[in-house]
């Protein structure tokens, strides 16, 4: 597996973890959650794949007094839709 794949396996990873929790719009989780369940050594990786999420604009991020919040953008429902069902 190359770096491409590894990064569109995390990145199809995040968006399901928050899909299947309902994290649509409103509904927001912590930014230092979304990569727990990913292996160690893919931790830091996936930081950084969360944050490109965030400026492709699949992610909303919310910064409050406690870190950053973020949860998946509805009107890009049919990309995220997308992204899960190709590389998961």
């Amino acid at each position: 597996m190359n770096d491409e794949e590894l990064h569109s396996i995390l990145k199809a990873t995040i968006l399901k973890k928050l899909k299947r929790r309902g994290k649509w719009g409103h509904a927001h989780t912590s930014f230092d959650k979304l990569t727990s369940g990913i292996p160690k050594h893919l931790r830091g990786l996936a930081k950084k794949v969360a944050e490109e999420l965030i400026k492709e604009g699949l992610l909303l991020a919310k910064p409050t007094s406690y870190g950053l919040e973020v949860s998946l953008n509805p009107r890009r429902k049919a990309d995220i839709d997308e992204i899960i069902e190709k590389y998961l």
